[in-house]
C-alpha cells in the first residue's frame, strides 16, 4: 500500500505561525463571516452571497474602468484596451451569477423576502458609480444615497470627471476629427446626448480601420463592454420576473417594469447607430 502524498516533501510550506497564510492575505475571516442570515430559510445564504460577490466584481470593474480612463486620457491606449477587455469579462462573470440565483423559486424567496426591508439592488452605489463612470449620468439617482455623506460625495465627485465615453470622444478630437465645442466642453454632470457629428467621426473610423486602428479597436472594446452590460441588465429582468413576477421591488420600484425601461438606455449610442449607416 503506497504512502499518502506529503506536499512538504516537494517544498510546500506547511507551518504558518507568524507567517502570511492564504486566509490572512485574503482576509477570509472577515469575508466568510459577512453573511448575516436573518431567517432560517435555506436560500437566504444564496441570495446574500450572490449579491456580495456581485459587489466584489463591481469593485474590480471600477478599478479597471478608472485605470483605463486615466490611460486613455494620457494617450496610452494599448494597456487601456487590456483593462477594457477585463471589464467585459467581469460582466460575463456577473451574468453567470444570475444563472445561480435563478435556481431559487418564488416560494423559496418569499420565506425571507420580508426581512430585506427596503433594501434593494437598486440602491447599489457601486453599480451607480459604474454607470456614472462610463457615461450614464442621472443626478436623480443620487437620492437613494443621501443618507450616506461619503457615498454621495463619491458619486458627486464622479460627476465632475469626464466619463469613459467623454475621454473616448476626446480621442477622436485629438486624432484630428472636428468634434463640436459644445460636446468637448459639455456639462459633465448631465447624461450624454447622441450627436450626429460624433457619429460621423466614428463612422469614418469604421470606414477606414487600417488608418484609424487604435480608435477602431477602442470603439470595439466599448461595444464589447456594453454588450455584456446589456446582457447583465436583461438577465436581471428575466431573473426578477421568474422569482417575483410583477410585484413591486423591495426598494419601491415597479420591479420588472422599471428594469425593462433600463434596457432602453444606451451607453455609447453613436457606436451602435453607425452600424445602420455603414
Amino acid at each position: 500500500m503506497s504512502k499518502a502524498y506529503d506536499p512538504a516533501r516537494d517544498g510546500a510550506q506547511m507551518a504558518f505561525d507568524g507567517r502570511m497564510s492564504y486566509t490572512d492575505y485574503l482576509s477570509l475571516d472577515a469575508i466568510l463571516s459577512a453573511q448575516k442570515l436573518r431567517t432560517t430559510a435555506h436560500d437566504e445564504m444564496l441570495f446574500i452571497i450572490q449579491h456580495q460577490t456581485s459587489e466584489l466584481w463591481m469593485r474590480l470593474a471600477l478599478h479597471e474602468i478608472g485605470a483605463a480612463r486615466d490611460l486613455l486620457a494620457r494617450g496610452e491606449a494599448r494597456p487601456a484596451f487590456k483593462m477594457l477587455t477585463r471589464v467585459a469579462r467581469i460582466f460575463e462573470q456577473l451574468n453567470g451569477a444570475w444563472d445561480v440565483l435563478r435556481t431559487m423559486t418564488p416560494s423559496e424567496y418569499t420565506r425571507f423576502r420580508d426581512q430585506l426591508g427596503q433594501s434593494s439592488g437598486f440602491q447599489s452605489w457601486q453599480y451607480r458609480l459604474i454607470e456614472y463612470a462610463v457615461g450614464n449620468r442621472n443626478t436623480a439617482m443620487l437620492r437613494p444615497h443621501a443618507h450616506r455623506e461619503d457615498l454621495t460625495a463619491a458619486l458627486q465627485a464622479e460627476l465632475t470627471r469626464p466619463s469613459l465615453y467623454d475621454v473616448a470622444v476626446r480621442q477622436l478630437a485629438q486624432a484630428g476629427f472636428s468634434i463640436p465645442t459644445e460636446v468637448l466642453e459639455r456639462d459633465l454632470s448631465q447624461p450624454w446626448q447622441a450627436n450626429e457629428v460624433v457619429e460621423a467621426a466614428w463612422r469614418a473610423v469604421y470606414a477606414d480601420p487600417e488608418h484609424h486602428w487604435e480608435l477602431y479597436e477602442l470603439a470595439e472594446k466599448l461595444v464589447d463592454f456594453e454588450e455584456y452590460f446589456r446582457r447583465w441588465r436583461f438577465n436581471h429582468v428575466t431573473t426578477v420576473e421568474r422569482v417575483i413576477g410583477f410585484k413591486r421591488g423591495t426598494g419601491g420600484t415597479s420591479g420588472v417594469q422599471y428594469l425593462r425601461r433600463m434596457l432602453e438606455v444606451e451607453l455609447f449610442p453613436e457606436l451602435w447607430h453607425l452600424r445602420t449607416a455603414l
